[in-house]
């Protein structure tokens, strides 16, 4: 029985999209294993907020419930919706922004099965502009096997391409091309702030690079932009403290760096965030294939994960 209902499962991730294959990974699906609890403010509505992190059963995925109603928002790309300088999601008349960071973590960290309360408003709290604090979070809560209604584990599936796909505008574009191996290639261009210029950054992905090398990247922004976007309503809560702030003229405001290519390796991690929509029913979202990105950003990664989803 348990063989059969893997097999159902499979056949029903088969036909979601004509140009993914899933295989099993050979491991079981999992949530974290204490809750967690990260308190902030948010980028753009200057708001309070916390997140609380929740195991959740096998099959579940991983989905958010706000504090002023009981709805679940799962975090799959058909709640994406366009919004400005950020990943949002919406179901039911509800609304949480600012996803992508938190996810791109818990994508990485195998945490499957997720509840994410939100409390305070709606918008996940941005802390210092990376994800470096929900990976420490994360482990330090350490993560178990979902189980079900009944008590049953999960295979967990991942998704292959079939063959090349793409999305471009202009001269921005994503490509991901088959492989059995999970592969960035990033690359940006600020011909006109000096400090950042053309950046290029390659990994591989699994945990350990992840949190080595991506998830302590902070966000980024051009200082000569930054009173349109305030005026704009957006970036309320934006600070030295969650972002690096750069100049044409001046160059970096708030140094050190992390990284001497510190903005197009967040602009991976973002990525991952994004991708990470297509997971569904606790399966992984990130296809395995080998993505290249030029001077792309989250409505281009959405876009792009629609089009594997066939929802395009």
């Amino acid at each position: 029985m348990h063989l059969s209902r893997i097999a159902g499962g499979c056949r029903a991730l088969q036909r979601s999209s004509p140009h993914i294959s899933w295989k099993p990974t050979g491991k079981r699906q999992q949530t974290i294993a204490a809750e967690v609890r990260r308190s902030g403010i948010g980028l753009h509505s200057g708001a309070a907020t916390t997140a609380r992190l929740l195991p959740a059963m096998a099959g579940e995925g991983r989905y958010f419930v706000l504090s002023l109603g009981r709805s679940r928002i799962p975090a799959t790309i058909e709640h994406a919706v366009n919004s400005p300088l950020c990943t949002t999601l919406c179901y039911g008349g509800a609304m949480v922004r600012t996803v992508e960071h938190l996810l791109s973590a818990l994508e990485v960290c195998g945490v499957d099965n997720c509840r994410i309360e939100i409390e305070g408003g709606e918008e996940v709290p941005f802390l210092d502009g990376s994800a470096k604090h929900w990976v420490e979070a994360i482990v330090h809560a350490g993560m178990c096997e979902a189980t079900d209604f009944n008590g049953n584990t999960n295979e967990k599936m991942a998704p292959f391409l079939y063959g090349p796909q793409y999305v471009c505008r202009g001269d921005s574009f994503i490509i991901a091309f088959p492989s059995s191996k999970l592969y960035i290639t990033y690359g940006i261009n600020f011909p006109k702030v000096p400090a950042i210029g053309c950046q290029w950054f390659s990994c591989s992905m699994d945990p350990d690079t992840y949190s080595k090398e991506i998830a302590s990247s902070r966000s980024f922004c051009i200082y000569e932009e930054i009173q349109h976007m305030h005026d704009a309503g957006l970036i309320q809560g934006g600070s030295i403290e969650n972002a690096l702030v750069c100049s044409a003229v001046s160059g970096w405001l708030n140094p050190p760096l992390r990284f001497n290519n510190e903005p197009c390796r967040h602009k991976i991690l973002d990525l991952i965030g994004d991708f990470s929509l297509f997971a569904r029913n606790g399966h992984q979202g990130l296809p395995f294939s080998h993505i290249i990105a030029y001077k792309a950003g989250h409505s281009m990664h959405v876009d792009f994960v629609r089009r594997l989803a066939n929802i395009w």
